[in-house]
């Protein structure tokens, strides 16, 4: 089995432990050399769910030290996205959870065994994982990759923001969205249709605010909170 390091970056935890972020992310070439292509855990997250299997959190890659679950895996256009609960009766998990608030804590690590790649110049492709866990690390190879979750401070920034004429990207209205439970690919479709429309068709930031805040309730409405 190999592993890839990324970037773990903190904004904010949930006090049950549970977490939002990505995994991987497509594009970006890492200090190894390697990129990982979009569609390369597809197939493997196909077959955790045919076979009832999963992805599994564990310790620095400690196979004796599993910490929590990946509630949550899919690919979206920027990467891995995965919702993950520290479980926190293991002491272990609880130290995970201070050393993220500290933001004392490195990066997240997938471990993987290679099933297609290609090469383009220097850099090699990975097409297709067989992903086996990702783990929280200390040191990370990898800039881009963040775990966060949703918090009602998000909410006044998020309406703040409109009425200064600065909204926040489609991506991070998203990731909202995500955070309340809505699936991802619902969540981005909402994002960059309805949201990115109500932005860019209002001439008063007030209106643009009421109108997107309305859509994320609606949206929201229908499903369960984190």
């Amino acid at each position: 089995m190999k592993t890839k390091n990324f970037d773990l970056q903190v904004k904010s935890l949930s006090e049950d432990g549970t977490f939002l972020g990505y995994g991987s992310i497509f594009g970006n070439v890492d200090s190894y050399g390697e990129k990982v292509m979009a569609g390369a855990f597809n197939e493997s997250l196909a077959r955790h769910k045919a076979q009832g299997s999963s992805v599994k959190m564990l310790w620095q890659h400690d196979p004796s030290q599993p910490i929590g679950i990946w509630e949550d895996l899919t690919e979206d256009s920027r990467g891995l996205h995965g919702k993950g609960r520290l479980i926190l009766e293991v002491e272990k998990a609880r130290e995970a959870l201070a050393l993220m608030k500290a933001k004392a804590l490195g990066g997240l690590s997938i471990g993987y065994r290679e099933e297609d790649t290609d090469r383009d110049g220097k850099v090699k492709l990975l097409k297709k994982l067989d992903l086996y866990e990702i783990s929280p690390v200390t040191f990370p190879a990898n800039d881009q990759a963040t775990i966060e979750s949703v918090k009602s401070d998000q909410f006044t920034e998020f309406v703040q923001r409109l009425k200064d004429g600065n909204p926040m990207p489609a991506d991070d209205f998203a990731e909202i969205l995500r955070g309340l439970g809505v699936p991802p690919s619902i969540a981005s479709e909402i994002a960059t249709l309805g949201y990115a429309k109500a932005v860019n068709a209002q001439t008063h930031a007030d209106e643009a605010a009421s109108n997107a805040l309305k859509a994320l309730r609606d949206a929201a409405s229908s499903f369960k909170t984190l």
